[in-house]
């Protein structure tokens, strides 16, 4: 009957690094979305670009579910417009979900007294860096540039 008292409240410490992990992970997860979803706003940006100036009698080529269909400038225009607000609008409710899921998991970590421990190794790694070398990529938070 002690299974009834537990509800949401983890067991024991091992419990709570999980759900901390997944936590994290979903976050990380959040991140690389709006990074996939900000490349793809760029790629319409610059097909608006690109077709913008041009006649709008000119055919166009467009990618619809797999299938390339022609079609003028002036059909394809609006809706490739269409597709980059409706993508605009995705990231910032993903922002909005980014910024509740950070207060979720620093309320996480203030009820849990979670701290981050960096390894020996990153903090060696750290001391010895100079100026100029970099070992991989640095990815934070998205922001909107518009």
């Amino acid at each position: 009957m002690a299974s009834k008292s537990e509800g949401k409240e983890p067991v024991n410490e091992q419990v709570v690094a999980n759900m901390y992990g997944a936590m994290r992970s979903e976050l990380n997860q959040i991140y690389s979305k709006i990074t996939e979803l900000e490349m793809e706003v760029s790629e319409h940006s610059l097909v608006i670009n690109a077709i913008q100036p041009l006649d709008q009698s000119r055919r166009c080529y467009r990618m619809i579910g797999g299938v390339l269909v022609e079609r003028t400038i002036k059909e394809v225009l609006p809706a490739v417009q269409r597709n980059k607000e409706g993508l605009e609008e995705v990231i910032a409710r993903l922002n909005e979900t980014l910024e509740k899921k950070k207060k979720e998991i620093a309320d996480f970590e203030t009820k849990y007294k979670i701290r981050i421990k960096k390894s020996d190794n990153d903090s060696k790694d750290e001391s010895n860096k100079k100026e100029g070398s970099a070992q991989g990529v640095l990815v934070g938070p998205a922001s909107s540039s518009q």
